[in-house]
């Protein structure tokens, strides 16, 4: 071995050495690992009594598309109420007013604490506890009123808007104090600096977890296939209660849940960095 030179200073030169990397072993067994379990997988589906046929078939029937288009909808009507709920909550649980914050507190509560089916069931049964809905000289019936689609709505837009207040909150929560105090310096009101300076800034801190809100909320529509609204899943269904072929007709529809969790991806990250444009400046 030769010798390894030695610096003015005393101390080797080790710039001609080698550097050692350490084996990672573990890495790429636990790779092969997950490659033999996907081949696995694909393999039983690939082998297993589905007829593709009826997958590529029924891909584009048009109940299948007219359900997809029912579910975005649905998901993007249910996604506004629930934001539009949501500010509206967030801005009472930070209210100075304890009726308010109390309000706000309790409908949080109910709506995040009871199953998201649950809540729908209650809502398309309502003409059980109210056979009337309306007001002295204008009322029609419930069950007449209380359709898939309204019932739907309301299910799925007001147990979003209890999820949707936290996240607001949190956003407003993060805009420095001295936001607040700046506005009431110039004197502009409780309401006004909220529209007009806080919201605008909390939405950099917002966007991201209704992005993903959002996608849920696509997801959670099929729940609504219990109430018999005619959202993706529930043709599905009808479809597979005729033929038979359940396995092909759920795999149509995860694919279509797949394509469109796919594109709102993407969608998702290009406004988070619209969003996101000052902070990403300052980080430079």
């Amino acid at each position: 071995m030769k010798p390894v030179p030695a610096l003015a200073e005393g101390f080797p030169d080790l710039s001609g050495m080698r550097i050692a990397r350490e084996p990672h072993w573990f890495r790429w067994l636990s790779a092969a690992l997950i490659v033999l379990v996907l081949a696995a997988i694909v393999r039983v589906f690939a082998g297993g009594q589905i007829e593709w046929s009826y997958v590529s078939r029924f891909l584009t029937a048009k109940v299948i598309l007219e359900g997809i288009v029912n579910t975005m909808v649905m998901a993007v009507l249910a996604m506004a109420l629930g934001i539009i709920l949501g500010v509206v909550v967030a801005v009472m649980r930070l209210s100075p007013n304890p009726v308010l914050k109390t309000v706000a507190a309790g409908y949080t509560w109910l709506f995040r604490g009871t199953p998201l089916i649950l809540q729908l069931l209650l809502w398309f049964n309502l003409a059980l506890v109210f056979p009337t809905i309306g007001i002295p000289g204008l009322s029609a019936r419930a069950v007449d009123v209380m359709t898939p689609f309204l019932a739907a709505l309301l299910g799925l837009g007001i147990n979003q808007g209890a999820y949707t207040s936290e996240v607001m909150r949190a956003g407003m929560l993060s805009v420095d104090i001295g936001q607040y105090e700046a506005a009431q310096a110039i004197g502009m009101g409780r309401l006004r600096a909220l529209r007009r300076i806080i919201l605008p800034q909390a939405m950099r801190v917002v966007i991201p977890p209704l992005g993903n809100e959002f996608i849920g909320m696509v997801k959670a529509t099929s729940l609504a296939s219990v109430i018999q609204y005619p959202e993706l899943l529930h043709n599905a269904e009808n479809i597979y209660y005729a033929n038979s072929r359940v396995i092909e007709l759920l795999i149509v529809a995860g694919l279509w849940y797949l394509l469109v969790v796919s594109i709102l991806t993407p969608l998702q990250m290009l406004l988070e960095r619209r969003f996101a444009r000052g902070t990403l400046r300052l980080a430079r």
